[in-house]
């Protein structure tokens, strides 16, 4: 065994002691000789480290979340049927049926890609929660797995960190925070964004840096003052200094449009005591201290979140006339908020206890949704729905508590007490008045539904209604009723889908002949699949693209890009490349644009001279002139633009990431020709995840003309992304 392995296994080793027996640890140094016996022939890491680093980094963040046995050897030993020879009755042989079932779990889940079509992708996500259904600590190893995976992403390829990253992002980091993982979200978040929006990233972590000292004395203040007001009170309580990630922090400004500086909660403060009177009683202590702030106190302990997290939260004009975020709570409340539900198989020596129906009842909805659910695409719309969504307490006129997602109304209340009631309901009464059925429902409201027999669904709901229940129950309703109407909806989705594509495309693609796509897609009768394109459970695009490829027209990206390209004459006329320039009144310098900042027209910029390479051009802002600036002032002077400089074409490269589909390239063309720009090259390539990356060469000959254009082409609903690049002069 390698040193470092052995170091990382006392580690473990040394975490569980205290509470692991014996036998659990004879069993754990067991498993981790037989898993690095499977994995010693294995290709390394793309770190380059030995592959057995992996699944022993992946116990070893188990243990962080207090693992019981069975999960963390899994986790030890996740990857040896997928990558060696061993089978899981090997396994069940060695370390019994429960460890077994859990690397077998596991197993199923890393076979299967999330980075595919989304259909598929929802199917993914079905095996991934019915998995769950079974015994949750299969996530809890998959989730170890990711968070290691993204610990050493650094390690892998530019395009499989982005896909990762989005995928960590989207369905990882939500599946945590859903678990109550608090450990594995913020690092989930905080990760993902760093491969996703590096300069954002980066920027505020330089940001934060910059005024970590001020805060930390601040913040330690404030604990001062607290843990002497607790002091005289008599109650022990241990007061922590909480800081905001990243992740956080970017959203905040994202979401309340500003900047860095006028976000004044960067750091809280947590309050941790022995007892649940003792919260209530320090935060009278708190509220004495410092002004509560109206409307910014919420009770979990109370009413405690539906992934059991527990505390005290408020806000206050803290000491410094900031507000200050303040959470109280016991220390079973904070060990349960950091390790979620992994909190519930803390180690009970004499067995392993499997996940109980309570602490599973979202999954357990899942499932039921499977009677009316046929397609993954809905699948993982109606999963996201529920899973990533905060959830809101409402009352039956009998009393009971029924939780639907925030943003609730009364038709999901309805599908929740019943599929009947729900499909008959015509209006609603909470807290004793009649409100409209788009009405939103609050925590505490008293809903009543008021019926009528001959009313039914209609396609208007799916727009009222947030939960998956109720949105299932109404499609599969309008599956069953509206048949004729969603072949006429699925005809006009398809006129649509053709209209996107070129003109010449459009006359060979004939959506009244589909009998040739039939078998393809599953369906016996045109009508039936023009009929899941209306519904929704087949893309439009999807089937165009099918037509196309049989009338023998171009239909991969690359060719599409070749024949406009083609058809157009691009890159026949190569624009200038020498701006009109006033320099200092001088006139007679040879010029060339910077390729660090490339500056058009419209841009302040500055003048560097070179040694027998004339002048550079570059932007005021310009990182990169900044050392000549400091170093050689002679060398640098005041440029401006002439008025004829706008007339110049310069060539600017940009990068587009879009979802690929057939026609894109011409759509695209088409708005960069509407903007009044040409296109002087293009590349062109796909991955397999259904994604097309485009670079195209510009000619540009102001700024506003290129922020006009990127703005036109973000705005479009198959672009992901468009970025700058490394630019021509």
């Amino acid at each position: 065994m390698a040193t470092t392995q052995i170091e990382h296994l006392d580690a473990i080793v040394s975490r569980v002691s205290g509470y692991w027996s014996e036998d659990d640890i004879a069993r754990l140094e067991a498993a981790y000789r037989f898993a690095a016996e499977a994995h010693e022939h294995c290709p390394p890491r793309h770190t380059g480290h030995p592959y057995i680093t992996h699944p022993v980094a992946v116990a070893e963040i188990l243990t962080e979340i207090e693992g019981d046995p069975a999960t963390v050897i899994a986790g030890l030993l996740h990857d040896v049927v997928e990558d060696t020879d061993v089978t899981i009755e090997d396994i069940e042989d060695r370390f019994g049926e429960t460890i077994a079932k859990l690397v077998d779990g596991v197993t199923k889940l890393t076979r299967i890609s999330f980075q595919t079509r989304q259909e598929q992708q929802a199917g993914n996500l079905r095996k991934m929660f019915l998995a769950m259904a079974q015994d949750i600590r299969v996530i809890l190893i998959k989730l170890a797995d990711r968070l290691h995976n993204m610990r050493t992403l650094y390690a892998v390829p530019e395009e499989k960190q982005v896909a990762t990253a989005q995928e960590s992002l989207q369905i990882f980091a939500p599946l945590a925070h859903r678990l109550g993982i608090w450990r594995f979200k913020w690092e989930l978040e905080d990760l993902s964004y760093r491969y996703l929006e590096s300069e954002k990233y980066y920027h505020i972590a330089q940001l934060l840096g910059t005024g970590r000292k001020e805060r930390e004395q601040k913040i330690e203040a404030v604990r001062t003052a607290v843990r002497g007001r607790l002091e005289q009170a008599g109650i022990h309580a241990t007061v922590q200094g909480r800081a905001k990630h990243i992740y956080s922090i970017a959203q905040k400004m994202e979401r309340h449009d500003v900047s860095f500086d006028q976000i004044a909660d960067l750091a809280a403060i947590r309050i941790i005591t022995d007892s649940v009177s003792d919260c209530y009683a320090a935060l009278g202590l708190i509220h004495e201290l410092w002004i509560p702030i109206q409307g910014m106190f919420t009770d979990y302990i109370a009413k405690p979140k539906t992934n059991k997290y527990q505390s005290l939260h408020t806000k206050v004009i803290g000491p410094d006339k900031q507000p200050l975020e303040v959470q109280l709570r016991t220390w079973d409340m904070h060990r349960i908020a950091e390790y979620g539900v992994a909190a519930h198989w803390r180690y009970k020596e004499g067995g392993d206890d499997a996940p109980s129906d309570k602490q599973i009842s979202l999954l357990r909805q899942v499932i039921e949704l499977e009677t009316d659910l046929t397609e993954s695409h809905e699948f993982l719309e109606l999963l996201q729905m529920d899973l990533f969504n905060d959830q809101v307490f409402v009352f039956t006129p009998d009393g009971d508590v029924i939780d639907l997602p925030a943003g609730a109304g009364p038709i999901d209340f309805a599908y929740r007490i019943h599929t009947e009631i729900g499909h008959h309901t015509v209006g609603a009464r909470v807290n004793g008045r009649q409100v409209p059925l788009d009405y939103e429902l609050h925590n505490g409201d008293i809903a009543e539904i008021v019926t009528a027999p001959s009313a039914e669904p209609s396609r208007d709901w799916l727009e009222l209604v947030r939960s998956s229940r109720a949105k299932a129950k109404i499609r599969h309703h309008l599956r069953a009723k509206m048949h004729a109407e969603n072949v006429a909806a699925g005809r006009d989705a398809l006129k649509r889908a053709v209209e996107q594509l070129p003109p010449n495309l459009r006359q060979q693609v004939d959506i009244e002949n589909l009998d040739s796509l039939l078998e393809t897609f599953g369906f016996r009768e045109s009508d039936d699949l023009l009929a899941a394109v209306g519904y929704g459970d087949v893309e439009a695009s999807t089937v165009v693209r099918d037509l196309a490829a049989e009338a023998g027209q171009p239909v991969t990206l690359a060719e599409e890009v070749q024949k406009v390209l083609s058809e157009s004459g691009a890159g026949k006329v190569r624009p200038g490349t020498t701006p009109a320039i006033v320099v200092n009144g001088l006139n007679g310098f040879q010029c060339r644009r910077s390729r660090c900042c490339s500056p058009l027209p419209g841009d302040e910029i500055v003048g560097y001279v070179t040694r027998g390479k004339g002048l550079t051009i570059h932007r005021s802002d310009c990182k990169n002139l900044r050392y000549h600036a400091e170093n050689e002032p002679d060398r640098v002077v005041t440029l401006s633009w002439s008025q004829e400089a706008s007339q110049t074409a310069y060539e600017h490269e940009i990068e587009i990431v879009a979802v690929d589909r057939v026609g894109l390239f011409s759509h695209i063309a088409a708005v960069v020709a509407e903007c009044g720009i040409n296109i002087t090259s293009a590349n062109a390539s796909t991955t397999e995840a259904g994604l097309a990356r485009l670079d195209l060469r510009l000619d540009i000959r102001r700024r506003q003309d290129l922020e006009h254009v990127l703005n036109r082409l973000r705005a479009l609903i198959d672009v992901i992304s468009v970025r700058h690049l490394s630019l021509a002069t």
